[in-house]
């Protein structure tokens, strides 16, 4: 879905207190509106939640693609079980999706919702400690029965014993509803109830007077094979707009305007992390004039970049699903001494497999970009869960001294410009590089602006072609090992050139020959080498956002560039001065960083892990960073992260 703003930039804070509405006449000329109220908001936190099997990532996906249509600025969080498909009615079998969106710039999907969308008890219980006092909740009491109450907990109804009377409760029979608008159809009892969550977008569609025509047309494409399913669900959605416009229990509807301020000019799309991550690739290989190889092994949450590349074939793409971990990183580093820009995608469990492997291409030599789209551990841990937990294992996770350049992106859409930055470096310095993205970056999405092609950066190797050393006698020959006296960058040799024949394997080589070497010497040189080459790569410095001369600075990198920067808006805004940076490149780190620590008094790094981040700063540059970090699979809050910075810089 694309949009076209044209208005110039603009930014505004994104706030954290509670929204208030501007009340305003009817006859905003919005269709549907009806008679009834229309109040006009600056931003609006939704969350979708009900059982793994109730399409809540699919209504949260629609509702995005429809608020990014409108122009909106947004930001989404979406939050499922780690079970294909875990019981019925219980809390752990609860899926939600969150949106965030608002008429100006925001970088979270927000800490509470203003609204929650419940279609059962489990959906309610799993969710309700998130939803301030006064929000709205729309709860589909057909579900609100004896045994789904009693398998989570309630030993009472909620929705009559008066423990929701701080909120704004919208009772609503959304499965018979949902059966009585489908009776046409001629469904089984069983087949109407599925489609009840597009009766619920449909209500919230007409609340927010988001676009229906795309969502009609969605439907009818997705279900195309089964017309009479995708009409019923046309139905249902249908149904559930002309309920909220017609119940007088929905008196009040609201709009949201466009975020033309947020947005320099230009063409926009909704993005998710891993779909952008994957544009990347495909743009790198592109402008690197190399087919692209994708070698990998399906895993959570790594899995949909496998998905996406396996479509565009017309791209030069070929992609490999591997038997197994080993196996995938195997073939995509075969790929590398090929000639193709060379990837592998997983996560941390698949990373800890691929270790012999990703030591095999530090030694060989060859540009290897490895995703790792990190979640919860140790072990299979948490597979829908985001972390950040991976970081020292990108570092250090190798036998022997084996550098690898570390790359993080630090929003959805960056990570289409961070693949690019690692297939810049895996290229130029003839090297694996990391690029460590996370599960809340893969899943959550946000507008990105399509950049024109000239605006993408020139990738273009030059293979090696002939003879490059003459030895004594003046004979001509290839040495594999010898390097670019800039870059280090040994020469890329594509097998079948006639006279560049060498050796490959792990075992050290010597330098310039590539022969195979134990001398003690020679090690120590190319150990030191390998280093060099890594430490010496090019990374624009670190930039300071500090406009107050703060003593305090938070340092970030990869998916807290949101709520850091949340919560550093927030305390500006009361009047607290702290300065922020955010890291993306992590091996080697900005020639600057060192300079910048130095200016601060305090520095605070807040992560998804215990520390990690902060152990390497604190071991290289000899400051006192001071970790703050969580480590329950979701992303900080930005006031609970606000109200520990603020505690830090009073201290």
């Amino acid at each position: 879905m694309t949009s076209q703003v044209s208005s110039p930039a603009g930014q505004a804070d994104e706030a954290d207190e509670p929204l208030v509405g501007e009340q305003r006449a009817t006859g905003t000329g919005h269709a549907g509106a009806g008679d009834k109220e229309v109040r006009r908001l600056d931003r609006v936190i939704i969350r979708f939640a009900g059982d793994s099997g109730d399409g809540m990532q699919l209504t949260g996906d629609r509702f995005t693609s429809e608020t990014a249509s409108f122009g909106n600025d947004l930001s989404t969080l979406p939050n499922f079980p780690a079970e294909i498909r875990a019981p019925a009615g219980t809390l752990p079998g609860v899926s939600s999706f969150q949106l965030h969106f608002a008429d100006h710039d925001i970088l979270t999907p927000g800490d509470a919702p203003n609204v929650l969308v419940a279609m059962n008890p489990a959906a309610l219980k799993a969710n309700i400690e998130d939803v301030p006092r006064g929000a709205e909740i729309i709860v589909n009491t057909d579900e609100f029965t004896k045994r789904p109450m009693a398998k989570v907990g309630y030993d009472s109804n909620p929705l009559e014993d008066g423990s929701l009377d701080g909120y704004s409760v919208h009772p609503v029979p959304l499965t018979t509803l949902t059966i009585e608008a489908l009776k046409e159809f001629g469904l089984s009892r069983k087949e109407a109830e599925r489609s009840k969550n597009m009766f619920a977008l449909g209500l919230l569609s007409w609340m927010y007077h988001r676009p229906t025509e795309n969502t009609e047309a969605f439907l009818r494409a997705k279900f195309a094979k089964k017309p009479q399913i995708a009409e019923a669900n046309v139905a249902a959605f249908r149904a559930g707009w002309n309920f909220g416009e017609t119940t007088e229990d929905f008196a009040v509807s609201y709009e949201v305007a466009p975020a033309t301020r947020a947005f320099p000019a230009g063409t926009y799309r909704n993005i998710s992390g891993n779909l952008a991550l994957s544009y990347g690739l495909i743009a790198a290989a592109r402008q690197a004039d190399l087919p692209l190889y994708l070698g990998s092994y399906p895993i959570t949450p790594a899995s949909d970049i496998l998905h996406e590349l396996s479509k565009h074939k017309n791209f030069g793409v070929r992609t490999f699903q591997a038997e197994d971990e080993i196996a995938g990183i195997g073939a995509a580093l075969g790929a590398a001494f090929g000639g193709s820009l060379a990837v592998t995608t997983t996560s941390g469990p698949g990373v800890a497999l691929k270790s012999e492997t990703i030591g095999l291409a530090v030694s060989l030599e060859l540009p290897l970009v490895i995703v790792d789209i990190q979640r919860g551990g140790p072990s299979t841990g948490l597979p829908t869960k985001t972390e950040q937990a991976d970081l020292l294992q990108a570092m250090y996770g190798r036998n022997g001294e084996a550098p690898v350049p570390v790359v993080a992106p630090r929003t959805p859409a960056d990570c289409f410009d961070a693949a690019l930055d690692a297939a810049r470096i895996a290229l130029t310095y003839r090297t694996p590089v990391f690029l460590l993205s996370d599960g809340y970056l893969a899943n959550g999405s946000e507008p990105w602006k399509i950049p024109e092609p000239d605006e993408l950066p020139d990738l273009r190797v030059r293979f090696a072609t002939g003879p490059n050393h003459t030895l004594a006698d003046g004979t001509e020959v290839f040495w594999p090992y010898k390097r670019d006296e800039q870059t280090l960058a040994r020469p890329w040799a594509v097998p079948g050139t006639p006279g560049l024949e060498h050796r490959i394997g792990g075992i050290e080589k010597q330098d310039g020959t590539g022969n195979i070497s134990y001398d003690p010497a020679n090690h120590d040189h190319m150990v030191r080498t390998r280093q060099a080459k890594t430490a010496g790569i090019h990374v624009p410095d670190v930039e300071v956002d500090d406009p107050d001369g703060a003593r305090t600075l938070v340092l970030g990198w990869g998916s807290t560039y949101g709520p850091i920067t949340a919560a550093v808006r927030r305390l500006r805004t009361e009047g607290h001065p702290i300065a922020q940076a955010h890291l993306r490149h992590l091996n080697p780190f900005p020639h600057n960083l060192g300079e910048v620590l130095a200016r601060y008094d305090k520095v605070i790094v807040p992560e998804m892990n215990l520390g990690q981040l902060a152990t390497l700063v604190r071991a290289k540059y000899l400051v006192d960073a001071r970790s703050h970090t969580q480590v329950n699979g979701m992303p900080f809050k930005a006031e609970q992260l606000a109200t520990a910075l603020k505690e830090a810089i009073d201290a």
